[in-house]
């Protein structure tokens, strides 16, 4: 991302990347670009794909809570493994039920961003990862409340 921030400011200066527009390698990484329309560079900087359909600056600041949530909930699933083991407990049951629900809704969910191309593709394949994160959470849910809970099935196992 931080490379297409790179090019955009040559760009804006009136140098224009080549490997955007064009296959030609032997041309060299930019070629200046005569008049200072930009025009081109739009055009070829649609058929790049990112992340966010639009991506401003509000939409900047969501995203790196968004990626600091995502560090935090990792982090706090490291803490959560010992201490589901040393001291088992409802509460810490269905707190794993819904850190693990998140971590693996969020994975998919960028899986999903990275490799899901289309309007149509992309809006199924984001209800497709809500209903089955909703059907995860509820079924641990499920399990911790009419069976042994997650932390003691994990130590059960284990035991095998």
């Amino acid at each position: 991302m931080a490379s297409l921030i790179f090019l955009s400011t040559f760009c804006q200066r009136g140098i224009r990347p080549v490997l955007l527009c064009h296959t030609h390698l032997s041309r060299g990484l930019v070629a200046y670009q005569k008049n200072r329309d930009i025009e081109a560079f739009h055009l070829a900087a649609g058929r790049i794909h990112t992340t966010s359909a639009h991506c401003t600056v509000s939409n900047s600041r969501a995203a790196s809570k968004h990626w600091t949530g995502e560090r935090v909930l990792s982090i706090v699933l490291l803490g959560m493994a010992p201490a589901a083991y040393l001291c088992p407990s409802p509460l810490l049951d269905y707190s794993l039920a819904a850190a693990l629900t998140l971590h693996g809704h969020w994975g998919i969910g960028q899986v999903l961003t990275d490799y899901v191309h289309g309007d149509a593709k992309v809006k199924l394949a984001k209800a497709g990862v809500l209903l089955l994160s909703t059907a995860t959470f509820f079924g641990l849910c499920y399990f911790n409340y009419h069976d042994v809970g997650l932390c003691k099935a994990v130590t059960m196992l284990w035991q095998i």
